[in-house]
């Protein structure tokens, strides 16, 4: 191989492991308590009921808080990076750190049934309230 060629190469290499190290950055050490990722999220109604499911994989159910408000649902909590300070990242996709996701709904005509953690996904139950 040519030194021009290695050059090249080695350069190349480097503003790569340059950008990856700025997007970890960003992911890691964003200032304030602020979320930054939102997990994907389904919202399902039928006749009786309304099913919400949220994405959570690698999510443990001890990390995952979901409040329910006149207006609809908040779920947030905390996806840990699995691996030690000290491995070698060859690539980062999946979104680490603090999240957080509100659903508006009108929960003054659904009745909330306990939140359940199922396949890596939470789901959440509403059924409808009948009028009387």
């Amino acid at each position: 191989m040519r030194s021009r060629d290695m050059s090249s190469w080695m350069w190349g290499d480097a503003l790569s492991l340059l950008e990856q190290a700025e997007r970890l950055h960003r992911q890691f050490f964003r200032s304030g308590p602020a979320a930054c990722w939102e997990p994907p999220v389904d919202v399902v109604e039928t006749a009786d009921a309304v099913f919400v499911q949220v994405a959570l994989p690698g999510v443990p159910a001890s990390d995952v808080v979901v409040r329910f408000d006149p207006t609809g649902i908040t779920v947030s909590g905390v996806r840990r990076f699995p691996a030690p300070a000290s491995a070698r990242l060859h690539r980062v996709e999946i979104p680490y750190g603090r999240f957080e996701r509100r659903i508006g709904l009108p929960l003054h005509a659904l009745e909330p049934r306990s939140p359940e953690m199922a396949d890596g996904c939470l789901l959440l139950t509403l059924t409808k309230v009948k009028e009387r």
